[in-house]
């Protein structure tokens, strides 16, 4: 039998994927290996969002070829990178056996097949399909047995000026709300106990086929799914979180209290070359309404520096304002000039000046984070079991971190505990980025 190993890299939506990509070839009649020295054809899903990460793409490719050498006889990539550089990536790494677009995942198998056949250097593109996938598509979860992805849109319309992604997956496609309840329900019989929704934008689930923004409502819906601990979602627009929204989250005890809001910047012009939808005022105003609305609460950002013409009054602006609000989360990221996009036309800021805004945002991050997390020294939470560490410590979570992304609390027991588990923890201490607590 065909041993097919999978390598998914770049975000929790490309993760799902290559889940889907699994199962359709676990359907087909090939095995799944999690181990590339025992495949006999390897798949490389890819990210192309900024530099960084088309770098890391390009260099998994080449770790990838060099099993070439051993076992492996092919190499496919697909995702975001090729569907991006599909007519260069084949002629510039002939390691390469087949690319795939991101709209061809289910083509997946034919592919293989295609290339046991004698077929080589296969292009499989279809610029014109739209591929939105549904709760009977085939899917092998990679994340543990307590928490899965749900992809409830594909695509995305803001068109910000920075922004690869709709030339890369195309406009928004939101997934039928019967459908996402479907699968949520297939998860929840299936043991997961925390559901995170995903998409490029939340927060305008909907628009496209029910014409107004019906997040609140599927959160509602999947609130009244048996065995279903936890819902998340993840990438929500500031100015698409209304006081409907934030009034369902206060009520729905599952629905955790986390926001992951991707600001980008704070300074008005910056702003509004960057095509957001939104103003510095807005943002302040929403930042304090959440505050407002919750005993507790999260809110995670993200933050880029070194935006084509940023001064550094407006950088000085946007220092100013992380320092105001207090994110418990932040992650930043320096400008990527992406060809195709409004952005890259405009007057570059120098990498020397991206480094130092970017440390000088991180610095004053990890104060920030230090002094957040002090704040919950002392309280209990409601965490689950995800592991051990080196030292033999549980890893554990509450709602207040995200998987993958956020810190962890390390958590001392008197009694054995399994991953998956839901405890109760008391913190005791805290550090920049994790916590220090004890099962009672």
């Amino acid at each position: 039998m065909v041993k097919v190993g999978f390598v998914s890299l770049g975000c929790n939506k490309n993760l799902v994927d290559s889940e889907i990509m699994m199962g359709a070839c676990k359907e087909a009649g090939f095995e799944i290996t999690p181990n590339a020295e025992d495949a006999d054809v390897i798949v490389i899903n890819t990210c192309g969002f900024i530099n960084d990460a088309k770098q890391e793409s390009i260099d998994t490719i080449l770790e990838m070829a060099e099993y070439k050498n051993k076992k492996c006889k092919f190499l496919i990539v697909t995702g975001c990178l090729t569907q991006r550089y599909k007519d260069e990536i084949l002629k510039e790494m002939p390691e390469i056996d087949a690319i795939l677009g991101v709209k061809e995942m289910l083509k997946l198998p034919e592919v293989i097949k295609k290339l046991y056949e004698g077929e080589g250097k296969l292009q499989v593109f279809d610029n014109k399909a739209t591929f939105v996938y549904t709760s009977s598509t085939p899917r092998i979860i990679a994340t543990p047995k307590y928490y899965a992805y749900i992809k409830i849109a594909e695509g995305c319309n803001n068109r910000c000026s920075y922004c690869s992604i709709p030339l890369i997956r195309g406009d928004y496609v939101s997934r039928y709300m019967d459908d996402i309840i479907k699968e949520a329900e297939k998860l929840a019989k299936g043991g997961y106990k925390e559901i995170v929704l995903t998409a490029q934008d939340t927060t305008k689930y909907g628009l496209d086929i029910y014409k107004r923004k019906m997040l609140p409502i599927l959160l509602q819906r999947l609130s009244e799914i048996d065995n279903i601990k936890w819902i998340r979602f993840l990438y929500s627009y500031p100015e698409d979180i209304d006081d409907e929204l934030l009034n369902v989250i206060k009520d729905l005890p599952k629905v955790v209290k986390y926001f992951d809001i991707p600001i980008q910047h704070i300074n008005n012009r910056i702003l509004k070359l960057m095509n957001r939808r939104t103003s510095s005022e807005n943002i302040k105003e929403l930042i304090k309404r959440i505050r407002s609305a919750f005993d507790e609460v999260v809110i995670r950002t993200t933050v880029m520096v070194g935006f084509p013409t940023e001064s550094e009054d407006e950088f000085e602006e946007l220092y100013e304002f992380v320092k105001w609000a207090k994110f418990d989360r932040l992650g930043a990221f320096m400008y990527s000039q992406e060809e195709g996009t409004p952005a890259a036309s405009l007057p570059q800021i120098d990498d020397e000046t991206k480094v130092e805004r970017y440390e000088r945002i991180l610095n004053l991050q990890r104060k920030i984070s230090l002094e957040q997390n002090r704040k919950r020294i002392g309280k209990k939470y409601e965490v689950v079991i995800e592991g051990r560490d080196k030292n033999n410590f549980y890893i554990a979570r509450s709602q207040f971190e995200a998987p993958e992304v956020d810190g962890k609390i390390i958590a001392f027991s008197k009694r054995k505990l399994l991953p998956g588990e839901y405890v109760t923890v008391k913190i005791l201490d805290a550090f920049e980025y994790d916590l220090v607590g004890e099962v009672i």
